[in-house]
């Protein structure tokens, strides 16, 4: 990846009114990158670092896409968004994760996803996608099973290698932690994260695009009904991959064009990101003044006397 100098300029601000009395603020920064890794525009400062969180879900999909496992199990497009999703545990999306574990002959106890409260099997896990999708690709190398979410196991091996080689980096130097689910997560920039988005909707990685495809055909199944990821890839027919992180991350590629947007709310709220993502796709012109609309009624105006609003830009680089 290419590093320039560090850029850093004036962060958004997310506004909720009430009743147009501002009530509460969060500070949030965003960056631009190409698929070579530039920084085009920023907010904020580009070399913030987070952890990626969910987002790295289309990324750890490159183990099932890399290694022949699709075709060795006979699995499909909507296995695939299954496994790059964070879906809402409900019954279509845990059937389809244990569609992927039966075509592989995986029983679903192998799943170390914790049981969601209220829930009664892993399989309603969020993460329960991004696990079976692991496991199919230890069934397929003979590769143990028991211990597949410890970071020196081969599954999570080979995931860091392929985001490693995307970013030209070395494995080695990423800083990882332990994900609610169980699984690595890593430390990156939000200059990084971009990128990666960038590389993954530029349509110059067979595998990576197999991805692509499998999320924008399947929107569903990446989040769920009313939910921002599935909303925004549905309205813009494709032409945008979307997908949420935790602690306030949104991650979005423009599909054919080789560029990417990351951002990052300091204090985490989820409802600040989406109206972050909508200011500045409509500022940058990824989605339409109708998209926006759309998109607005259901994730700014919040009710008859609630609102958010968004201020400030993003400066080119």
């Amino acid at each position: 990846m290419t590093r320039g100098k560090r850029t850093q300029n004036s962060q958004l601000e997310v506004r909720l009114l009430r009743e147009g009395i501002v009530e509460s603020t969060h500070q949030v920064q965003a960056t631009v990158s190409d698929h070579r890794g530039r920084v085009l525009s920023v907010a904020g400062d580009s070399d913030t670092a987070t952890f990626v969180r969910s987002a790295l879900k289309p990324f750890q999909a490159l183990a099932v896409t890399t290694t022949g496992t699709l075709e060795r199990y006979d699995l499909t497009d909507i296995d695939l968004a299954i496994i790059c999703s964070s879906h809402l545990g409900t019954i279509e999306p845990a059937r389809q994760v244990f569609n992927v574990l039966w075509r592989c002959n995986i029983d679903p106890s192998k799943l170390q996803c914790p049981t969601p409260p209220g829930k009664n099997s892993p399989l309603q896990h969020n993460c329960s996608g991004k696990h079976a999708g692991m496991l199919a690709v230890c069934q397929q190398r003979h590769w143990p099973m028991e211990s597949y979410l410890q970071v020196k196991h081969p599954i999570q091996q080979l995931i860091i290698s392929k985001v490693a080689d995307l970013l030209a980096m070395p494995a080695e130097e990423f800083i990882g932690a332990r994900d609610d689910c169980g699984a690595p997560t890593y430390l990156m920039t939000l200059a990084q994260m971009a990128s990666l988005y960038a590389k993954l909707a530029s349509g110059n990685s067979l595998d990576l695009e197999r991805i692509v495809r499998a999320m924008t055909y399947h929107p569903e199944m990446v989040a769920g009904e009313g939910h921002f990821d599935t909303e925004l890839i549905r309205l813009t027919k494709g032409e945008l991959v979307s997908k949420s992180g935790a602690e306030g991350l949104q991650c979005i590629g423009r599909v054919g064009e080789g560029m990417g947007l990351a951002i990052k709310v300091n204090d985490g709220a989820k409802r600040a990101k989406y109206a972050v993502a909508i200011h500045l796709l409509t500022q940058m012109g990824w989605i339409s003044p109708s998209i926006a609309e759309a998109l607005a009624d259901e994730y700014m105006l919040l009710s008859d006397v609630k609102r958010l609003e968004v201020i400030g830009e993003m400066s080119m680089i």
